[in-house]
């Protein structure tokens, strides 16, 4: 892989240089090199994506010192300083900041919950009549919220319906997943290109000439292209779904979360009870120095007084094996064979003291989800004590694809968003955990109930309906609106202030923030008017929708391999600057751009898509399969739509 980047990185260098002797100005020519360094550093991951965000915000912001452009060969800084840090303070990310708390609130007061249970009534066991309904459910939370976080809701939700119903996961949650992203192109509130387009659009027209000023768009100028689009998924997955969705091998094996488990991730371990003899070779040792050898998992501990130790602050990997003492594992038959003959234990055979511990009113095996703002990710099992500190005994992790397990290193691994974890747990710790940020708990179908506060759900709506209405029938700003909401549900304790903090993602807030300011050099310098020049001297002669339909796949392919913030503040300046070459409407093709970066199914890059990956079991080539026929039904959808109705 590091040969892959450094090819990569050498060929995007030649392209730099070769694009910088073409350029006409030398402000131009150090645009394209910064342009190509943001796509190369997002493209290959050489950093978090707001690591590469507020680095590239720093370079701008450093061509103000004298000596920097003077070197440069610059007669003024690529951008002035007093601009840089406008993002902070942007319509845009104050409105995605109250979007998120809306969400959680709305969250806590039990709602998916009910939600759930409403589908499973009127959707009865039926596939062909559950993926309708949860994706249009889906779809219309995900316009009023962000798709992650809508997504991220409606895991549990979806395993829910899956046990009770029959229906795999596997043939729920990518319709839940793909239509939870078409959700976003709903309103101009559902996804972070659409709430950032009216403030690029602001910025676009400070370097446009006074004909070509555009005016922002409303909150429901996109609803019937955002509708088209969630109707053609629906139908899609209800009509091929069949066809293109895997399936686990046992659909009535889904009732049960550990043969769940086995079919999803391959896994074949359970539950056993072991004697730690007077004479036994494994007296003094440590549960770390035979857990990752052995292929076992210590999940609870019994000492010769009979005390016991399971889950959050008790069993850890310095826990010291002693005379008589009761171990109880998590393994497969063949590791606990080769564990047992090697230590001379004695092999219960049923769990008998830890019988009432480890029962499943208590304690079992589920799945957790690491989501994009986890504080978790770079770190490993190790680093943070996860057994200890959380009660989660990890036994396998999925990636990519691929399951690693229990002797493969898995706690040494450094976590990455959407990883899913396989772990065993106690149900009051497993609670604990779905107020913790850091984890999205999957598993619910436990005797504990799930946390919220029902008893404020008229408050949560009062305030949600309430934000919705200053944003129809008022001229206030988009994200007064909301904070007005947001607002009202903290001060009725729908969310308590520190909840409210902890829902924000803060990776997605300095990642937007601090990309506006290249948006703007790339207007204020030219460099789009310029690349907008070069495109039409090639595609001008070309029909109108042709153009516009370039823009489309060209924004889809960029969101590909970036964020989608990332595609539409590079694009968004093109497009209107190209829309003003060929004489089309830039508010138009600004608006193709940030419908066309939520055009990203093809591979599991969109966070949406990466949450739903572990718990469904799907493997990158179920998404080019299914991804592949989704990606040009948006396109023709969108194109068609949009020539419809403007």
């Amino acid at each position: 892989m590091p040969n892959k980047k450094f090819i990569a990185f050498i060929v995007f260098v030649a392209f730099a240089l070769w694009l910088s002797v073409l350029a006409p100005t030398a402000a131009i020519a150090w645009m394209l090199v910064i342009l190509l360094l943001t796509i190369y550093l997002f493209a290959f991951e050489v950093a978090e994506v707001d690591e590469v965000a507020i680095t590239i915000m720093v370079l701008l912001g450093l061509t103000s010192l004298p000596l920097v452009h003077g070197v440069m060969g610059l007669d003024s800084p690529l951008i002035d300083s007093k601009y840089l840090f406008d993002g902070f303070s942007s319509n845009a990310v104050m409105s995605i900041i109250a979007v998120m708390i809306i969400g959680a609130g709305l969250d806590k007061t039990g709602l998916m919950t009910k939600v759930a249970a409403f589908i499973l009534k009127v959707g009865g066991r039926s596939e062909a009549r559950i993926i309708p309904i949860v994706s249009s459910t889906v779809g219309f939370i995900s316009s009023f919220m962000q798709n992650v976080g809508a997504a991220a809701l409606f895991i549990p939700v979806v395993n829910r319906i899956s046990v009770r119903s029959g229906v795999p996961m596997s043939r729920l949650l990518m319709p839940m997943g793909f239509t939870a992203i078409l959700g976003g192109t709903i309103t101009m509130v559902g996804s972070s290109p659409l709430i950032l387009l009216n403030d690029l659009i602001h910025t676009a027209n400070h370097g446009i000439a006074a004909e070509h000023q555009m005016q922002t768009w409303g909150l429901f100028s996109v609803t019937p292209i955002g509708i088209a689009l969630v109707i053609t998924g629906i139908l899609y997955f209800v009509i091929a779904g069949k066809f293109i969705l895997p399936t686990t091998k046992d659909n009535k094996e889904t009732t049960s979360v550990i043969n769940h488990i086995k079919n999803v991730y391959g896994i074949d371990y359970d539950l056993f009870e072991v004697g730690v003899p007077d004479n036994s070779p494994l007296v003094g040792m440590t549960l770390d120095q035979v857990e990752t050898i052995y292929k076992v998992r210590v999940i609870a501990v019994r000492d010769s007084q009979n005390h016991n130790l399971i889950g959050h602050g008790s069993v850890e990997r310095g826990t010291q094996i002693q005379e008589k003492m009761t171990l109880g594992l998590l393994t497969s038959m063949d590791n606990l064979k080769s564990f047992v003959d090697g230590f001379g234990l004695e092999l219960s055979n049923k769990i008998e003291k830890f019988a009432d511990i480890l029962s499943t009113q208590n304690c079992g095996t589920a799945e957790i989800v690491i989501p994009p703002n986890s504080s978790i990710i770079g770190k490993t099992a190790r680093d943070i004590w996860l057994r200890k500190t959380y009660g989660l005994a990890m036994v396998a992790m999925h990636r990519g694809g691929k399951t690693m397990q229990e002797g493969e290193g898995i706690r040494d691994i450094e976590f990455q968003s959407g990883d899913t974890l396989v772990v065993y747990v106690c149900w009051n710790d497993l609670e604990r955990l779905r107020s913790n940020p850091d984890f999205i708990a999957i598993t619910d179908n436990y005797p504990k109930q799930e946390e919220s506060r029902p008893e404020k759900v008229k408050w949560a709506g009062l305030f949600f309906g309430l934000a919705l209405f200053l944003v129809l029938f008022t001229d206030i700003d988009l994200s007064v609106a909301l904070l007005t909401g947001a607002l009202g549900m903290i001060l009725t304790k729908v969310l308590k202030i520190e909840e409210a903090y902890r829902a924000v993602s803060w990776k997605t807030v300095f990642l937007l923030a601090s990309l506006i300011p290249l948006g703007l050099a790339v207007s204020k310098t030219g460099t789009a008017l310029w690349i907008a020049k070069e495109t039409v001297a090639v595609v001008g002669d070309m029909a109108p929708w042709i153009i516009l339909a370039a823009m489309a796949v060209l924004a889809t392919f960029f969101t590909l391999v970036m964020s989608n913030v990332g595609a539409t503040i590079l694009l968004v300046p093109i497009a209107v600057n190209i829309a003003i070459q060929v004489g089309a409407d830039p508010a138009i093709y600004a608006l193709t751009v940030a419908i066309a970066t939520s055009n990203s199914f093809l591979i599991p890059t969109h966070q949406v898509n990466a949450l739903i990956m572990g718990p469904g079991g799907y493997k990158v080539g179920d998404f080019i399969k299914a991804g592949g026929i989704m990606t040009i039904l948006f396109l023709v959808v969108m194109l068609l739509m949009m020539s419809i109705v403007f």
